[in-house]
């Protein structure tokens, strides 16, 4: 298929420009229209994954300067589908396709409530405007995934943060304005680090071609190089002590791209895999041991965070600073199994994320209720919102024969292997993160045991509580599938990931 990954690019964007130009006709049609052509997406990037798993390597650049530009010739858009990249990406558009369906129920449910007071007219328009905004997420995360180039990737990141800006500001909760502004403000400054590093690297090699990175190897910058793209890096990714932006926006923002957000953090662990620890994964190891301990504290401080909280959305937005460290814990121990699992994590944590987030917000979607001391007994009238509750807890908490199961179990096993290796120290550092799992569980458990079971709260017997349109369930049922036919069968992925991160 000519120019595949271009294609991959630009439905996204195609379907963006079609929403906005017919939004004054297209009505409720619109979630339809977006939907449709992430699914379509999705399919290009399940065609191109299977040319990978063939052993191709499917590579596209195209000029983004005029020959005669001032511009360096060196930024050019260039696009690589390997084991990597292609692994990742096919997850993450399952993700964003689903959560277009699930959001079109769910929108029309928030512009009711956020737009009260406007006519149906005024409503349907926020309705279209969420349809032409929502798929500049999967441009951005594409873009990230693909690039071979240091600036159209800062370029991409950043379309990531303004498009959260705009729904966080349209379409969220409390405060939605002002936490939105607190979004745009990190995710610029995590990004400006990002691209201070990458003028480090043109300064040092005169390229900014990802593939052109290991040249910095005893470059006297390349230090300070390595952690301007770590701290940038660790900003998005929520590490304590730069974890203080996530629990508002992470509650706050419009519960239908909760996923998204989750994919919208942990993504720079596959950045910092691509342009950090593949080129220079001997000049990273000196940061191997303080990123452990950093991820570490971030997995037991989330986790306890999460115990706290009484707030539904909050308590899934503290969850996902503990489970972000997981994937960071399996990069920074720097050995092939605890890389590959942390990125197999990565991917079994987004999907476990989306169906626990998204199961919160059917749950605020159906009760108009955030308190979990305000719930109980909900199973009687939602059984099926139950069932995926309990789904999504076992995928966070790591239990066969969901993915995230597999992965931690290759994860802990790499991570295991480095504690050997560094002494006591290092097999401590290895215990704690393999006993802070028994957190997750404890949350997560016990907020179900809050939510669905025991006696109705008698402020909820008046209420009319049902399940949802199959539109916003059966989604998460199917990425619950997913991650269930990845935890049986790994090599379905683990064999495309070896592929790249095997020789680390």
């Amino acid at each position: 298929m000519p120019a595949l990954l271009l294609q991959i690019l630009l439905t996204p964007i195609l379907a963006s420009v079609v929403v906005f130009v017919l939004r004054h006709r297209i009505g409720r049609f619109a979630g339809w229209v977006t939907s449709g052509a992430l699914l379509y997406t999705t399919v290009l990037v399940l065609v191109a994954a299977a040319a990978v798993s063939r052993g191709k390597v499917l590579v596209e650049e195209y000029r983004v300067v005029a020959p005669n530009s001032q511009i360096p010739e060196a930024i050019r858009l260039g696009l690589l589908a390997d084991g990597l990249s292609i692994s990742t990406l096919a997850v993450v558009m399952l993700l964003c396709a689903a959560l277009a369906i699930y959001s079109i129920r769910y929108i029309e449910r928030r512009t009711e409530v956020l737009y009260a007071d406007e006519d149906q007219l005024g409503r349907e328009r926020h309705y279209v405007r969420f349809f032409y905004l929502m798929p500049l997420f999967p441009v951005g995360f594409i873009g990230t995934i693909l690039s071979t180039n240091l600036i159209p990737l800062y370029f991409f990141m950043e379309v990531l943060t303004v498009s959260l800006f705009f729904l966080m500001a349209y379409f969220g909760y409390r405060e939605r304005v002002r936490i939105a502004f607190i979004s745009l403000a990190w995710g610029i400054i995590g990004a400006l680090l990002f691209l201070a590093a990458s003028l480090l690297v043109y300064d040092q090699i005169g390229s900014w071609d990802i593939s052109e990175l290991s040249h910095m190897k005893g470059s006297p910058l390349v230090t300070a190089t390595i952690f301007l793209f770590l701290v940038g890096l660790l900003m998005k990714l929520a590490i304590v002590p730069f974890h203080v932006w996530m629990p508002p926006v992470h509650a706050e923002h419009p519960t239908c791209i909760a996923g998204l957000l989750a994919v919208y953090a942990n993504l720079s662990v596959y950045v910092l895999i691509r342009v950090v620890v593949l080129p220079l994964g001997s000049e990273f190891q000196q940061f191997g041991v303080p990123l452990m301990v950093l991820a570490l504290v971030t997995m037991v401080y989330g986790s306890l965070l999460a115990m706290a909280q009484t707030d539904i959305k909050r308590l899934a937005a503290c969850s996902t600073i503990s489970q972000i460290a997981y994937s960071v814990l399996g990069l920074a121990a720097l050995t092939s199994s605890s890389v590959q699992g942390g990125m197999f994590f990565f991917l079994s944590h987004i999907m476990g994320k989306t169906v626990f987030f998204s199961t919160a917000g059917i749950v605020v979607y159906a009760t108009g209720v955030r308190d979990m001391r305000q719930m109980g007994g909900l199973a009687r009238r939602m059984p099926v919102t139950a069932a995926l509750w309990i789904v999504g807890c076992m995928m966070l908490s790591g239990f066969p024969p969901f993915s995230s199961f597999t992965a931690e179990w290759i994860m802990f096993s790499g991570i295991f292997e480095r504690g050997v290796l560094s002494g006591a120290f290092g097999v401590v550092i290895a215990l704690v993160g393999l006993a802070a799992v028994l957190l997750t569980v404890a949350y997560s458990f016990n907020a179900a045991r809050q939510i669905f079971f025991g006696p109705l709260n008698p402020a909820l017997e008046a209420k009319d509580l049902s399940d949802p349109p199959l539109t916003m369930t059966v989604p998460l049922m199917l990425i619950a599938m997913v991650s269930l036919i990845l935890g049986i069968f790994p090599q379905t992925i683990m064999n495309l990931l070896h592929s790249v991160l095997g020789d680390i």
